[in-house]
């Protein structure tokens, strides 16, 4: 692993660095590249505008590693109130939910976690769209997992998130597919070991590859998330090769990043879905963003001089 993205990914769980990052006067200003705001208004205003430009939303709720009952059942009611907004704004139908499962109590009680998430499921089937389940670090996939099949038992269009760095991924992608199956493709951005995780970055790539394969010749409905133009391009070609014409599969990029290739390929007739993030807990997010990409950090440290 790249020794700057170990740092980094040390950085996010370090409460000191946290204060420190938290606190600094230019922080709040860099964050509004990549997050949208505190607010469900906030929430709305940039959904709004990224509609207008011809792209679709899913977006989350920052927060995750709750660790009370309470702060679950907020984790909900703030999602119950952004899908209210979405749905009286008129943006349901081009914007969705994504939801981190241990942020709706997922490490207190998995039953817990699937009754919070039925409810922003519930919700998001009352207004017209649909939710997708994040997916963590490794110690929460197979019950992530787990809950994503009972949910799917009612509301068969929750999506799911795989993540080609783990190395359980391939076999993963295959099993899930499957007709009427959302599936999103990211390479992940969790620290792991690796016993579990591709440690080099090119077998990350060549994960991805894999995995971007075995959903395009499936049956359900591709998700790919990445900004890398080399798999933009290698994922429209493969798509092409199966038959799979622009509303069959979608590209995913994060908020702020690439905004003009998401344009691009709007613009070619692709479905791109801007994932944006919201809310106060905003750290752990940023710090992830960070060590994906030596850009962001370079951005990041730039902003920092210069208001130094």
């Amino acid at each position: 692993m790249n020794p700057l993205r170990t740092l980094i990914l040390a950085a996010a769980g370090n409460n000191t660095i946290r204060r420190v990052v938290a606190t600094a006067p230019v922080s709040r200003d860099v964050v509004r590249r990549f997050v949208a705001g505190e607010t469900t208004a906030d929430a709305v205003e940039v959904t709004r505008k990224l509609v207008r430009e011809g792209l679709t939303v899913t977006l989350d709720h920052l927060g995750e590693d709750t660790t009370d009952e309470a702060t679950a059942d907020a984790v909900v009611r703030a999602y119950l109130e952004l899908l209210d907004a979405l749905d009286e704004g008129g943006l349901a139908e081009r914007a969705e939910v994504s939801v981190k499962l241990t942020a709706v109590g997922q490490l207190l009680d998995e039953k817990l976690a699937l009754a919070n998430a039925s409810r922003i499921c519930a919700a998001a089937e009352s207004h017209g769209t649909t939710v997708t389940l994040d997916m963590e670090d490794h110690t929460t996939t197979d019950s992530t997992l787990r809950i994503l099949a009972e949910l799917r038992g009612t509301w068969p269009w929750v999506g799911a998130v795989v993540q080609s760095y783990l190395r359980r991924t391939l076999d993963d992608s295959r099993r899930l597919a499957v007709a009427g199956s959302r599936v999103r493709l990211c390479k992940g951005a969790y620290f792991e070991p690796p016993e579990v995780a591709f440690p080099d970055t090119h077998e990350v790539d060549l994960s991805y590859v894999r995995c971007a394969l075995a959903l395009l010749s499936g049956d359900g409905y591709p998700m790919f998330a990445t900004h890398d133009p080399r798999l933009v391009r290698l994922v429209g070609d493969r798509a092409a090769f199966y038959g799979r014409k622009p509303g069959s599969f979608e590209f995913q990029m994060l908020y702020g990043i690439r905004p003009d290739e998401q344009l691009r390929l709007a613009q070619l007739g692709h479905t791109v879905r801007v994932y944006v993030p919201y809310g106060a807990e905003w750290y752990g997010y940023l710090m992830r963003r960070l060590a994906e990409r030596p850009a962001n950090t370079a951005f990041f440290l730039r902003a920092l001089a210069s208001r130094s």
